[in-house]
């Protein structure tokens, strides 16, 4: 195959790739409201139906297990937290939606601590973010939460986050309650951490 056939193949290909992403960023655009997070799938998203339905309960997922560290190197896995609920938020400090949201986890954590697990995970790349720059960026901030290294994107590519931030809430028992994509506002934080722990 010549190299003007490879080239136009090529093209076409990156065309087609690209009529694809505008499709689908097409599609999930109608679906999100901007001024709240996106609810990242109805079968677990906090709904009027699935909280008068008792069938929603069949839509329960058991959150996948994974191992992110602390700012001083243990690690830690999301099953070492099963008997809490806990909060698993993906972020990093150059995302302006998760700087926007991070006041509102910050008073949320205050007010549960006690009784909810936040996990703060900081998407490590290396280039865009590096431990110490997300590290300052919470120390600069003053919030008290603690935050979590995503070294090699485990977490991330387990739940398959494309987009930050993206907010999974989990139960106790270890199932996703609810998740949602896009910065949050405090309400609905408070909202969903006082339906868990009502469970």
């Amino acid at each position: 195959m010549n190299s003007k056939v490879k080239m136009y193949l090529g093209i076409v290909a990156f065309i087609l790739f690209l009529g694809g992403a505008y499709a689908a960023y097409s599609s999930l655009s109608e679906k999100v409201d901007p001024s709240q997070g996106a609810p990242i799938n109805q079968e677990v998203s906090i709904s009027q139906d699935a909280e008068k339905d008792s069938s929603a309960n069949k839509s329960k997922l058991l959150a996948a297990d994974f191992t992110v560290y602390g700012t001083d190197g243990t690690p830690y896995k999301l099953s070492d937290f099963q008997g809490k609920p806990v909060v698993l938020n993906f972020w990093a400090s150059w995302c302006p939606p998760c700087r926007e949201e991070m006041p509102h986890f910050n008073d949320v954590y205050q007010d549960h601590k006690q009784d909810v697990v936040f996990l703060m995970v900081d998407l490590v790349d290396g280039q865009r973010e590096t431990e110490e720059s997300g590290i300052n960026f919470v120390q600069e901030q003053g919030y008290d939460f603690p935050i979590y290294i995503d070294k090699n994107l485990q977490a991330a590519t387990i739940y398959g986050v494309t987009t930050i931030p993206t907010t999974l809430f989990i139960d106790a028992e270890g199932y996703v309650f609810t998740g949602y994509k896009g910065p949050l506002k405090k309400s609905t934080l408070e909202t969903v951490v006082n339906s868990m722990l009502k469970k």
